[in-house]
């Protein structure tokens, strides 16, 4: 376990440096965006790509990994909605974003480099095939709640128009079309070229360390105004109810040590920059997104160990 808690302080140490450059004035906050946008845009995109075609995928049961994250993510997203609707009186536009910030994990700053640093290549095999149902997921799902909630009360919603929303968002999303290409040459059965096989894994081995000090940089950004009640509450659900609520699932459906543990580690992730990029879309709860994202990433340093060490307890 010693080993355990080294790999998550040096995650987080991570982070922390980011924020401290942000901090300091050390880094200005375009720097942040720009170094993000690599981070998304490239180094993750190719690591996906690699992962596709290298990877044996034989054994991880998707389908149940699948129906347990996301039925967890749906009982932990309406319970957000509840808190901010009942509890704290907001409208429902407000609503929706304690919903998605409280389910939605950060997969990709910040769970890609945790996955690879606790459980290595396998752990990342299973990661990326929920990061290849995640984004769609919980995009249409954003999607649809805008089409309802985020237009004037007198507009219907269209069908075709979420469907073409929908669909432009996806395929040119990078990480997408990293997944897919990957896919694509994988069923190819042909061998990557050597000089294209070093580029591909000198960028991507860059993904997980400059992603982490990205979302340090970008908590700066962001900080922390107001809000601070609903921010913790919702904070709460996402750090202790949907892993809680995974790791019951995994267990209850029988799901593999190694694709249990990820599971568990991935619904224990803190909320990353989509819930607050949500928020903006409907205009509505920026500053609650923006605050629960930081308060849940700085809890995160302990309760991601609190759920590490319960699934590989439980799990093996």
């Amino acid at each position: 376990m010693t080993q355990l808690t080294e790999t998550v302080l040096f995650i987080f140490s991570l982070v922390a440096l980011g924020y401290l450059a942000g901090l300091t004035g050390y880094l200005k906050p375009a720097s942040g965006e720009g170094i993000s946008e690599f981070a998304v845009n490239v180094a993750m995109p190719l690591l996906l790509f690699q992962t596709m075609v290298k990877s044996d995928f034989h054994g991880v049961a998707p389908w149940s990994l699948w129906a347990a994250y996301f039925a967890a993510a749906a009982i932990t997203w309406a319970a957000g909605h509840l808190i901010m609707t009942r509890v704290f009186g907001r409208d429902a536009r407000a609503g929706i974003v304690g919903g998605v910030s409280s389910a939605y994990s950060n997969v990709v700053l910040l769970g890609v480099p945790f996955v690879l640093g606790i459980f290595g290549a396998s752990g990342f095999e299973v990661l990326s095939l929920l990061v290849s149902v995640h984004l769609p997921v919980m995009m249409m799902a954003s999607i649809v709640l805008f089409e309802m909630f985020g237009r004037g009360s007198g507009e219907t919603v269209h069908p075709l128009r979420v469907v073409k929303s929908f669909l432009r968002r996806l395929f040119i999303n990078p990480l997408i079309i990293g997944i897919l290409a990957g896919l694509a040459w994988r069923l190819t059965g042909a061998p990557l070229p050597d000089l294209v096989e070093r580029l591909v894994d000198t960028l991507a081995d860059t993904a997980g360390p400059v992603a982490l000090f990205a979302m340090g940089l970008s908590l700066r950004r962001f900080g922390i105004s107001g809000n601070i009640r609903p921010a913790l509450a919702l904070s709460g659900l996402k750090l202790f109810l949907m892993p809680a609520l995974v790791l019951a699932f995994v267990w209850l459906l029988g799901l593999p040590p190694l694709t249990s543990k990820v599971a568990v580690v991935v619904a224990a992730l803190p909320s990353g920059i989509n819930s607050y990029l949500i928020a903006v879309q409907f205009n509505t709860g920026q500053a609650l997104a923006s605050n629960q994202m930081t308060l849940a990433t700085a809890s995160a340093v302990l309760t991601t160990s609190f759920w590490l060490t319960i699934a590989v307890n439980v799990f093996g």
